[in-house]
């Protein structure tokens, strides 16, 4: 079986949370900057677009748009979209190469455009478009834009690329420069002026996304905003074979998730507290020594309160990431800390099932229909070094987002955020502190200074989740504070010159975006992280201060 049931794909957390309660759109509280007729609008559809066609050019009415339905979501938004503005809706179909169809959404505000493009990612192998954050981009007044990347399918599955480079292509950097170009282009049509500015979020797939738009189109956007992105994408994906090879090499391997909370409780006993706070959350879990071994199961009474001897090994692989034979590291592993929870370790890592879990379907499907073009082919089989080497040659260029050099960007003025979960389950957190460190070491750190910002967020999952505080306002919904909303931080930056300082992440009771705040956390820019004052409510972001990291190798 290739696709996990999609009843487990709303935890996968790809992407930006979808709003799920109306709002008062922000673009009714402005000046309109802008005007567009619904004549304007279905002229659109005659539109010269080199190497596109749109399909379809035509006016919504406020509260009238009714969604596809989403089959890999399980999303049922049509309260939310409701709440919508009028609109001009555009379908485009891009076609860079003779073998690509990229799907492409353009939403434009009849009336209140604020002047601005906002792109967004996607997440997994992408496949279909996130109409939730359209809808929630045009409620803020901006023009809004998304894409399938060039193919449909669920999130998980990657079986469109078997026997498809120039889709590989698309779905690595293509997609989002062609839905970034035919977007630009719509926008001067309709309101007959460009976008001020150009925005992009994702995380992810769409962290991965945003970073090859820094680094390979520097002059599609203004201001990125990329969380935990998946940039070196053979190397994660080639580790998620290695950690499905380390829980399925003998029958005793596999870690069910009745012992999740076990290894949870493990952690939190050998490492909580060393910030001050002993809350369950590790402030910075590379300080962290957590021994696998000292939870071995005694003699035979092995239970759900312990690990089998070749469970611990298999712990130690999950922990330890990818080395080469002299045992040098080549891609680093998961942290310890936040294995429990609906997107935690039992859904990404280990699975309901041996080799059923998220990451490995990732990774075989990556390299059964990328790398090596076999539907039947079997991960046990897989070698690291050849199967590495197999992959760097055959999808790294298409697919990796790890060049460094961000000078190009910077010198148009662009502006980068970073942010990743230090207990991510999917993308291992340090991976994205040391593409940051790379930046830092080939533009020096006072350029880099100047249009980078990385926050690390403690007890965080994969874009959301976990016992941290995890809002940073990745919502439409969240308020436009540019302390505690990263988009509005993100826009401070290239609009005013305003660089962001300390930003505050919350948690909402229930995870729920509407509802009350239950704690706050202050977030650094790294590499200073928060560490408790001594005194105060350890729930309050006032009661941290910003400290320089311990730099620690493992």
């Amino acid at each position: 079986m290739r696709i996990l049931p999609w009843m487990m794909v709303p935890f996968l957390l790809f992407a930006s949370t979808v709003p799920v309660a109306a709002q008062v759109s922000a673009a009714t509280q402005r000046s309109n900057t802008a005007q567009a007729s619904s004549q304007g609008c279905e002229k659109l559809a005659g539109l010269a677009v080199p190497n596109a066609s749109i399909t379809m050019a035509r006016e919504v009415d406020a509260g009238a748009f009714v969604a596809p339905p989403a089959p890999f979501t399980g999303n049922d938004a049509s309260a939310f979209y409701k709440t919508l503005p009028a609109f001009c809706r555009i379908v485009a179909h891009a076609r860079p190469s003779a073998d690509s169809d990229i799907v492409i959404e353009v939403w434009l505000p009849v009336s209140g455009w604020n002047g601005k493009l906002q792109g967004m990612g996607n997440g997994g192998f992408a496949g279909f478009i996130d109409y939730g954050e359209l809808g929630a981009s045009i409620l803020k007044g901006y023009a809004a834009v998304a894409t399938d990347t060039g193919h449909a399918g669920s999130p998980i599955d990657a079986a469109w690329a078997l026997g498809h480079p120039e889709k590989v292509a698309d779905f690595g950097h293509r997609g989002i420069h062609e839905m970034t170009r035919v977007a630009k282009l719509a926008v001067m049509q309709l309101y007959g002026t460009g976008a001020k500015r150009s925005y992009f979020a994702g995380c992810s797939d769409g962290g991965r996304e945003a970073l090859m738009e820094a680094q390979r189109y520097p002059e599609d956007y203004d201001g990125i905003l990329a969380g935990a992105p998946a940039n070196n994408w053979t190397d994660l994906l080639t580790m998620a074979v290695i950690d499905t090879q380390a829980l399925t090499a003998t029958p005793a391997s596999f870690i069910p998730q009745a012992k999740i909370p076990a290894i949870a409780k493990a952690v939190v006993a050998a490492c909580d507290g060393l910030d001050g706070v002993p809350d369950g959350i590790l402030n910075d879990p590379r300080q962290c020594r957590f021994d696998p071994a000292t939870i071995e199961c005694k003699g035979d009474a092995e239970s759900n309160e312990c690990l089998s001897a070749a469970q611990v090994t298999a712990l130690k692989q999950i922990y330890a990431g990818l080395k080469d034979v002299q045992g040098h590291s080549i891609f680093p592993g998961y942290l310890p800390g936040a294995e429990e929870g609906g997107g935690g370790w039992g859904l990404w890592i280990t699975g309901p099932a041996p080799a059923k879990s998220l990451m490995a379907y990732f990774g075989n499907g990556y390299y059964a229909d990328m790398v090596y073009g076999k539907t039947g082919w079997d991960y046990k089989s897989f070698a690291l070094e050849s199967g590495l080497r197999d992959a760097k040659e055959k999808t790294a260029a298409a697919l990796d987002a790890v060049n460094p050099d961000l000078s190009a960007f910077r010198s148009r003025g662009g502006k980068l955020i970073l942010f990743h979960g230090w207990n991510d389950p999917a993308i291992p957190a340090r991976s994205t502190v040391e593409y940051y460190n790379n930046v830092v070491a080939k533009g020096g750190k006072e350029a880099t200074n100047g249009f980078v910002r990385l926050y690390m967020l403690p007890g965080v999952q994969h874009c959301a989740g976990g016992p941290g505080a995890d809002v940073i306002g990745l919502s439409g919904t969240w308020p436009d504070d540019p302390r505690r909303n990263v988009r509005t931080a993100l826009e401070e930056w290239v609009e005013k010159g305003m660089a962001p300082g300390t930003l505050v992440a919350s948690k909402t009771a229930g995870d729920t975006p509407q509802a009350a705040v239950t704690m706050t956390r202050l977030l650094c820019p790294f590499p200073e992280l928060a560490k408790y004052k001594g005194s105060g409510d350890p729930n309050n972001a006032e009661s941290y201060a910003c400290t320089a990291a311990r730099v620690v190798k493992r």
